[in-house]
């Protein structure tokens, strides 16, 4: 061991180069007008009054240059651009200290926060503009307004209804003091800046906190009437008496009949607000010392700890919205949606029915309170029913299953906690209890199903399966999530992107248990099918994590699919993943759970290999006199099958739009498509099914010598539902090295495949993969739309349950026609008409979509005029971009294709 001495000696020696460091640091956070002489002056001063250093002013200049020529025809000012850049820089840099806010830009830019995020996004016309970070950050930032908006604006509307108007401008003051306190607490108690149902009831414990301690004769009745008299604050004494005054005793933390009013008046579950004020909310009032003051907040106090956050945080300032800021202010479209009530019969001489508008706010509150309406009569123990059917099995499963459920409920409460803050594990386990009702509801009507179907009562082999309980319970809570969540089909891709913070969308259930998404997979059909209650965009967001697992999370590397996929090749050339003779074979099948989860480890002669699952796994009992047969795996068998129809389907879009000239083209890319996910399928480790899908689109373009340029694929995929820009930017190249899709296809997929591209050069083509036939989604239920037959645009769908109505109505709805009354005024029917007759439904966009964004007009991975993969250089635009550029609503017909899909499947 070295001699003190040394040590010291040496920790002497370094500080003066630490002085140095810091000094040269402060240099540079100055900046230096004479270093920047030849950039615009306009541009230095925008820096110099963001104090912003000559780095970032150097970088953000260079960023100017590349995108100056692609932005001319930005409608704006340069200045808005320049601002757009220094915001992108600083985010890209990473910085530990960044000296302006996004508020403080977008001021010095005069744009709101959508017009400003919007002219970011627009920036990326090289696709490798905008890094996959600051597209992450972009999305928070946007996901947190419109969580903020939504909040601020049910805010404004209940204060309306709570406090009565003061001259002296009381009432005003109150409001803004409230508001700050509640973003305050946003801020430090919550993890997840996004979630609007738990900031929504944090809102409500940061209004009865106000509302007890305002002057009584100063609320509206029903709210005066609602408060303890035993909590009001007495009259506050004065300074010079305080210490005469005799000690009070604590005042109760929560008034339950406040609560319990603005709950009901904001559609409020009061037991999880209760939880949540006592344990989220009361710890914040600790760490303020305002838990026991029976006084207003000073407002200015909260105003300063505001600040801090604020200026840390460096995105908006969120207090600007009681000022009616411009950089807050909401798009147009959004306040008249909002603002917006439809009517039943639109009458001047009657009376008209007003329908309550769908804000956000009031979609996830009434979406929680009907998934708690169905819940209630459900159990948090096994049914009567299903204990019974736990007994009838040789091995009786039902310790294992509460042992189970106890151990996961520990497990999900603190991945909870984590996740959305650590006070906020007993909302994880309230959700959690829903989920477990949901989860033995679901088995019930599962085991009946089979009972009916196989005529046997013994399933002891699946009960005893310990992953088909742990996939059912996941899907269960991951209804539960996504009905908090106030949307549907949010996902968390993570593909190689920097994940700003953590959140509950799917897969993270899958991660939370460590469930392997082709076993979850294995449970979604037949949970759907056995729990009819789902609403249809629950049964849209189940489907919607289907398509993800097949997509892309079930290729992870690590994932059981690839093990089988290597049984299924070793067993020979009959033994292939999916027999091309079953393309055409109707989706609409029997393959339930149980048959998926117990399908054999091993497959018997000449039949598709089976899921894994555990050595003893057999099929459900036979009934008496059938003779036993040997099983056969489904698993793999029908996970292709549906694989192959979704990549049909993306690719048939895509080419729709991009190939309407060359429909010969679509059955040859299929086949070299179909021929990568059978043969090459270790391509799709680790990367998307899109990346393959459009490889093999550029691939025989080249081949067949039809001009199209992968940018010009990628500007028509990102168009398409379901897409992230992710997809294409951040491939995976080699171990660990990500790139561009261009450096993919040149350097992997063209490598791997060149010599079965080649060969559809000829003009003799080889043997065609059969087209996959599209049949009627498996998850269609008697409440879908049905189209009038010979009609282009007129459904009819059952009269809805009086209970769901009018919650299910929104502010896009047309118009309403109640037959047999009155109709009204005669140019509705001139109206409908019009609708009905429109074969490209233009009537019906015209007014909601804006223009066509055009192709994008140059890629960096084009190097000096060069195609991306060979080389060969080009005159000029080619007669198949010019009619691209030529199109006047791109948007329009990416919407048009998406509509005939959706109702192709009708």
């Amino acid at each position: 061991m070295p001699p003190k001495k040394r040590i010291t000696a040496a920790v002497k020696e370094a500080k003066p180069s630490v002085k140095g460091a810091s000094a040269e640091k402060k240099d540079d956070a100055e900046l230096s007008i004479k270093k920047h002489r030849e950039k615009d002056e306009d541009f230095v001063a925008l820096c110099k009054s963001l104090q912003v250093t000559d780095t970032v002013c150097d970088q953000a200049w260079i960023l100017w240059k590349s995108v100056q020529r692609s932005m001319d025809e930005i409608s704006g000012t340069q200045r808005r651009i320049w601002g757009a850049c220094l915001y992108v820089t600083v985010t890209d840099m990473e910085l530990d200290v960044t000296s302006f806010t996004l508020t403080q830009v977008q001021k010095a830019v005069a744009l709101n926060v959508k017009q400003f995020l919007a002219l970011i996004r627009k920036m990326d016309v090289n696709l490798d503009t905008i890094s996959t970070r600051v597209d992450s950050v972009l999305t928070r930032l946007e996901k947190k307004y419109d969580v903020l908006l939504a909040l601020y604006q049910r805010f404004d509307k209940t204060c309306k209804k709570i406090f009565s108007l003061d001259s002296d401008g009381k009432e005003m003051e109150t409001k803004r003091s409230c508001w700050t306190l509640f973003l305050l607490a946003k801020g430090r108690a919550l993890q997840m800046e996004d979630d609007l149902v738990i900031a929504f009831q944090l809102l409500m414990c940061a209004l009865e906190f106000y509302i007890k301690r305002y002057p009584s004769d100063h609320l509206q009745p029903l709210y005066q009437s609602a408060i303890n008299k035993a909590q009001s604050p007495p009259t506050r004494t004065s300074r010079r008496n305080q210490s005469k005054a005799k000690p009070r005793p604590p005042e109760p933390e929560i008034d339950i009949k406040l609560l319990e009013t603005l709950c009901k008046e904001n559609d409020c579950n009061i037991e999880e607000v209760k939880n949540l004020y006592q344990t989220s909310f009361s710890a914040f009032l600790e760490s303020l010392d305002l838990s026991r003051s029976p006084d207003l907040p000073q407002a200015q106090e909260l105003s300063r700890h505001y600040e801090e956050d604020y200026l840390k945080g460096r995105d908006f300032d969120g207090r600007l919205f009681l000022d009616g800021d411009e950089t807050l202010l909401a798009p147009k479209l959004d306040l008249m949606q909002v603002e917006r009530t439809p009517k039943k019969n639109q009458l001047e001489e009657e009376d008209p029915v007003m329908v309550p508008p769908q804000t956000p706010v009031r979609a996830a509150m009434s979406s929680i309170q009907q998934l708690r309406m169905d819940l209630s009569s459900s159990r948090d123990q096994p049914s009567p029913n299903l204990a019974m059917y736990f007994k009838n099995c040789t091995v009786d499963p039902t310790l294992e299953v509460l042992k189970r459920v106890e151990t996961f409920g520990q497990l999900f409460g603190l991945k909870f906690g984590q996740a959305v803050g650590p006070s906020c594990i007993v909302l994880g386990k309230e959700r959690f209890t829903l989920g477990v009702r949901l989860y033995y509801r679901a088995m019930e009507s599962m085991l009946k199903s089979e009972e009916k179907r196989l005529s046997v009562q013994n399933f002891s082999k699946l009960l005893n399966d310990s992953t088909f309980h742990t996939s059912l319970l996941a899907c269960a809570l991951e209804v539960v999530l996504a009905t908090y969540a106030g949307k549907s089909g949010g996902y968390n891709l993570g593909n190689g992107g920097d994940q700003t913070e953590t959140d509950l969308c799917f897969p993270w259930i899958l991660d939370v248990f460590k469930l392997g998404a082709f076993d979850f997979y294995k449970v979604i059909e037949s949970f759907i099918k056995a729990e009819p209650t789902l609403s249809k965009d629950m049964v849209k967001h189940l489907e919607s994590c289907e398509h993800l697992i097949m997509e892309t999370i079930v290729w992870k590397t690590g994932s059981p699919l690839f093990e089988l996929l290597k049984q299924a090749h070793e067993e020979g050339p009959a033994e292939q993943a999916e027999p091309p003779a079953t393309y055409n074979l109707p989706l609409q099948h029997d393959h339930t759970a149980a048959d998926l989860y117990l399908s054999p480890v091993r497959p018997g002669h000449r039949v598709l290999p089976p899921p894994e699952s555990p050595p003893t796994a057999q099929p459900p009992a036979q009934s008496s006199g059938q003779t036993p047969r040997h099983p056969r795996s489904n698993s793999l068998s029908l996970f292709y099958k549906k694989l192959y129809r979704l990549a049909y389907m993306r690719l048939k879009t895509l080419c729709s739009y991009l190939l309407s000239s060359h429909p010969e083209l679509e059955p040859i890319m299929w086949t070299l498509l179909q021929h990568t996910l059978q043969h090459e399928y270790e391509l799709m480790r680790d990367r998307h099914l899109d990346q393959l899908m459009m490889s093999a689109m550029y691939a025989i373009c080249k081949v067949k010598n039809v001009d199209l340029r992968f940018k010009t694929i990628v500007t028509a995929y990102k168009n398409m539902a379901n897409t992230h820009q992710e997809t294409f930017k951040h491939v995976l190249i080699t171990e660990g090295q990500y790139d561009s899709i261009i450096i993919f296809y040149n350097q992997v997929f063209m490598q791997r495949l060149k010599t079965n591209i080649l060969q559809y050069a000829s003009t003799r083509l080889p043997t065609l993969s059969p087209i996959p036939q599209i049949p009627r989604s498996p998850y269609k239920f008697p409440s879908s739309p049905l189209r009038v037959p010979g009609s282009n645009n007129v459904y009819v769908s059952p009269m809805k349950n009086p209970r769901m109505s009018p919650g299910i109505m929104t502010p896009r709805s047309k118009m309403l026609v109640s037959i047999g009354e009155s109709f009204g005024q005669s140019n509705r029917f001139q109206k409908i008409n019009q609708m009905v007759n429109s074969s490209d439904r233009s009537f019906k966009r015209t007014l909601e979509l804006g223009s066509a964004p055009k192709p994008l007009k140059r890629l960096r991975f084009d190097m000096d005029g060069q195609d991306e993969a060979d080389g060969s250089k080009h005159g000029g635009d080619s007669t198949l971009i010019q009619k691209l550029a030529e199109m006047s609503s791109t948007r329009s017909r990416m919407q048009k294709m998406k509509e005939d899909a959706e109702s192709g499947k009708d």
